[in-house]
């Protein structure tokens, strides 16, 4: 007779341990001291269950070995410190020498632009001044209007305006830049390219020539 296994043979039970924290069913949170119980009367094979540990339990061990602020280096901390220091200084000495640039250019742009106003109402009131000199030399500037063209020239001549007329320019060197030479003749009086005459004043601002004023040039005694 054949021998038939024992199917009734006594094996051990297969245990699991639950070692979730969250109950499934009651959706709390676990007593500590169920669990660790739970623990206690897992089978011998528990270590190797616990590589399939719940993931909030792995979560949990990830963020409490992960490295904190308080655990870097003083000395790591005080070389960033130093280094962004350094780099705010450098940004602030930029921003100040270009502020310094752009001021600079404002004050020259602003003195080119007042320097060329005056020059544009200089220019415009050159008209009038011909006007002046005409009535001077018929003998009609006197009483109230001699003093008002006075004080007009006076106020022109603070701005920068300086006349070149026939008592300033007569026996000087004729200068190209500065006169037109309408007329060249002998003189026994004025040396050779010197300016005999003077036609029509000329006007400078500043050293600029306004009008050139225009003139009577010596060719010296022939």
């Amino acid at each position: 007779m054949t021998d038939q296994p024992n199917h009734e043979e006594h094996e051990d039970p297969i245990r699991f341990t639950d070692k979730r924290r969250i109950d499934p069913e009651t959706g709390e949170l676990r007593d500590q001291d169920q669990q660790v119980a739970d623990e206690a009367e897992a089978p011998e094979d528990a270590a190797d269950a616990s590589d399939h540990a719940d993931p909030l339990s792995q979560v949990e061990d990830i963020l409490n070995s992960a490295p904190t602020d308080a655990d870097e280096e003083p000395e790591t901390e005080a070389a960033s410190a130093g280094d962004e220091a350094a780099a705010l200084r450098e940004d602030l000495q930029r921003l100040q020498a270009e502020f310094v640039n752009y001021r600079r250019r404002v004050e020259r742009d602003r003195h080119v632009a007042k320097d060329n106003a005056n020059f544009s109402m200089l220019d415009s009131m050159l008209p009038v001044l011909d006007d002046i000199d005409a009535a001077d030399k018929a003998g009609d500037l006197d009483g109230p209007f001699a003093a008002i063209a006075r004080k007009l020239i006076e106020t022109l001549e603070g701005i920068g305006l300086v006349k070149h007329d026939g008592a300033a320019l007569v026996g000087e060197p004729f200068d190209p830049t500065h006169h037109e030479a309408m007329l060249r003749q002998p003189s026994t009086e004025i040396a050779e390219e010197h300016i005999v005459q003077v036609f029509r004043n000329g006007y400078l601002y500043n050293d600029r020539v306004l009008r050139a004023a225009q003139v009577m040039v010596s060719a010296g005694d022939e």
